[in-house]
């Protein structure tokens, strides 16, 4: 066990490797090599899954092994070959031989006798974060069209959920791995993402061409477990928007009105944090007598114009019924609290609320 428990050890660092620009110097051997060694790891996953102290030995072992965060568990093991092939083929630095090589590792099927395993579906997930990673790297053309942000997000959810469904899976993780993914796309790109996978889980659409086969709805426990999942992605997704302030200020100044006030209608932390947003937006405009309108008192500071802020609460007053009384209610409290006049001119709030109750 001593011997089995140092060679766990060496994962991390293995994985590190595969990461690195090291593998340019691997040939065909030292491919095959790597490779023996993922499919050891997920030997010594199946051996001892079932036996909860050896588990707990193995995974307090690994965590040894890696001083950063978030650590790789014991489920890491069973998902070594997947983990490294993932690695590898996103690893530019892979010579096309070895590149070639591994394809073919990947793709053969399994000696006789080996037995079926988790394979078929591990290839299948394999191909599809690789697509989702190669699609959300891609520089984005000017004028992209709705189809590719939508295919975008459902890549998105695809992978996020099967985060959800691994077994083990940390829940520290996914927070990490969704920022490190989003923040290294350009900022409209990654707005105009988030707001697509939202709008689908809002609308009990986001299965549509994402994961497919890992989501089985049939009956009322799936159905509710489904929910649930959904209802935690779309949590990670609202906390890496709603968790700083600068983040969520540049998003609701990029997508249009229509679709920020669609999004507030599904999630009510959203409309709670974009009404506070339009409030401290218009507490910075004036109004000019000689202009006879709004204007911005500090360009620094006011985001939108009168014409831009009026639009974007009139788009909130025609949503539901809820969406509408809640807006209405928030400029009822702020035109009362400005002095609850009752003319124009005096208050934005008062101007606002004329506007939104023609």
């Amino acid at each position: 066990m001593a011997a089995v428990l140092g060679r766990v050890a060496e994962l991390p660092s293995l994985l590190a490797l595969s990461r690195s620009a090291l593998v340019r110097h691997w040939d065909a051997p030292a491919l095959d090599r790597a490779l023996e060694w993922a499919r050891y790891f997920q030997h010594v996953h199946d051996r001892f899954r079932a036996r909860p102290q050896l588990r707990e030995a193995l995974g307090r072992r690994l965590r040894r092994a890696q001083p950063c965060s978030p650590p790789l568990g014991f489920s890491a093991l069973g998902r070594c070959p997947e983990l490294l092939g993932l690695a590898l083929l996103e690893n530019r630095s892979l010579p096309p031989a070895a590149c070639r090589r591994l394809l073919r590792r990947l793709l053969l099927p399994p000696p006789p006798g080996a037995g079926t395993g988790p394979e078929p579906r591990g290839l299948a997930l394999l191909a599809r974060r690789k697509a989702a990673a190669r699609l959300l790297a891609l520089p984005r053309r000017p004028g992209g069209t709705e189809p590719r942000v939508r295919a975008e997000a459902q890549l998105l959810l695809g992978r996020l959920r099967e985060e959800e469904a691994q077994e083990g899976a940390g829940a520290a993780g996914r927070p990490r791995w969704l920022c490190g993914v989003l923040e290294r796309l350009p900022p409209p790109r990654a707005f105009a993402v988030v707001a697509a996978a939202l709008a689908l889980l809002g609308q009990g659409s986001g299965a549509e061409g994402a994961g497919e086969g890992d989501r089985d709805g049939s009956g009322p426990d799936g159905n509710r477990a489904s929910a649930a999942g959904d209802g935690c992605i779309a949590g990670l997704l609202l906390s890496w928007l709603l968790g700083n302030r600068e983040r969520f200020s540049a998003f609701c100044l990029c997508l249009p009105g229509s679709l920020l006030a669609s999004l507030a209608g599904h999630y009510s932390q959203l409309s709670r944090s974009y009404l506070d947003l339009l409030t401290g937006w218009g507490s910075h405009l004036h109004y000019d007598p000689l202009q006879g309108r709004w204007v911005k008192s500090c360009l620094e500071k006011a985001e939108l114009s009168w014409e831009e802020l009026r639009g974007r609460f009139s788009y909130l007053c025609q949503g539901s019924a809820l969406l509408r009384e809640q807006t209405q209610a928030a400029l009822k409290l702020l035109k009362t609290r400005d002095g609850d006049f009752k003319v124009r001119g005096l208050s934005v709030w008062t101007d606002l609320l004329m506007e939104v109750e023609k």
